[in-house]
């Protein structure tokens, strides 16, 4: 089962950040677990800076750093298994986001071409 959990991870992005005068940044806040799965991570957003933490990741080793958030809109580059890339995940509401990858390099590895137009809904657990 470790294709899909990969998919998951690097299946965070829908579309480009909004312009709006909105702040979101405080709804980002807590725990979002991947839905149909026990994939989670804390999100902590400061100002405009995001720090991502794995909680639950089905085993696989990652990392994330340079997170933003740009009113419903947050973005943080991965790094997993040779392969890295930007996610970007949408807010639907409160306690819902769209998640897809915005890039995945290089793009000739498996798991890049996985998560190629793939999504994923994370559900707020908690804040």
């Amino acid at each position: 089962m470790r294709i899909p959990a990969l998919v998951l991870l690097f299946g965070l992005v829908t579309t480009a950040a909004d312009a709006g005068e909105a702040d979101y940044s405080q709804h980002w806040n807590g725990v979002w677990t991947a839905e149909g799965t026990l994939f989670s991570v804390a999100v902590s957003v400061v100002g405009s800076r995001v720090e991502l933490r794995q909680l639950e990741s089905l085993g696989f080793e990652w990392s994330a750093d340079n997170g933003r958030v740009a009113g419903a809109v947050l973005e943080i580059e991965v790094d997993y298994a040779g392969v890295s890339g930007i996610i970007e995940a949408r807010l639907q509401d409160a306690a819902t986001a769209v998640v897809s990858a915005r890039s995945c390099l290089p793009d000739y590895r498996v798991v890049c071409a996985l998560a190629r137009n793939r999504q994923a809904t994370f559900r707020k657990a908690e804040d």
